[in-house]
């Protein structure tokens, strides 16, 4: 199955129409973190989400941790996915869901080490889908994206291999190793957001490239 192809850190809704011209089914719109790039204001999340048509999914990501914060959140936003950044009480998925009916839940695991697969397996069920990245919530300043770093492959296929949710891969994927990422993981998608970017901006040679080597890897 061809993987799926998510562009993260959407700016713009001109960022957004780039992306879904070279064939993004998904796009990521950051909302107030800790540290990394691509965070936009909520107003501007909401006027993008209102104007990409189905079936784009179109990721809220959010850095809180409290499901009430989250459901205000994702209302004000209107996304249709929610990608979770940060570790979430398990008794917070079933009020998100009881609260925002036909909203995805996608929750972000760290993968940093073997303890990140256990993670990940007990997650998933209460999930719609996994997201593998590179990021470090153990530092002071919290990473939990964007670091443009790649992990271990070998973990997050152990993580595919070992969960029935759907898995998109993230962490530092280019167009030179995201066909390389592929083969090793077998995830059902791709997420990039560095790796197609020149000085903070969506890049269209770059994307094609990232986009060209997805399809042909």
């Amino acid at each position: 199955m061809q993987p799926r192809i998510k562009i993260c850190c959407i700016a713009s809704l001109a960022e957004a129409q780039l992306a879904i011209r070279h064939g993004a089914s998904a796009l990521g719109l950051v909302s107030a973190m800790p540290s990394g790039p691509g965070p936009i204001a909520e107003t501007l999340i909401a006027e993008i989400a209102a104007q990409i048509p189905p079936p784009i999914a179109t990721f809220l990501l959010t850095s809180l941790q409290d499901a009430d914060a989250v459901i205000e959140q994702q209302r004000r936003c209107s996304c249709n996915t929610l990608q979770l950044v940060d570790a979430f009480p398990i008794h917070g998925y079933a009020k998100l869901r009881r609260a925002l009916p036909g909203v995805r839940i996608v929750q972000v695991i760290h993968v940093l080490d073997k303890a990140s697969v256990a993670e990940a397996v007990a997650v998933a069920p209460h999930v719609d889908a996994l997201l593998l990245d590179s990021g470090n919530p153990a530092l002071a300043v919290k990473e939990l994206g964007g670091t443009g770093r790649t992990h271990n492959w070998e973990l997050s296929r152990e993580i595919v291999a070992s969960v029935t949710r759907p898995v998109f891969l993230a962490g530092g994927l280019r167009a030179e190793n995201v066909a390389a990422a592929i083969r090793a993981v077998q995830p059902f998608g791709v997420d990039v957001c560095s790796g197609v970017r020149v000085d903070g901006a969506l890049d269209p040679a770059r994307l094609a490239a990232f986009v060209q080597a997805t399809e042909q890897r």
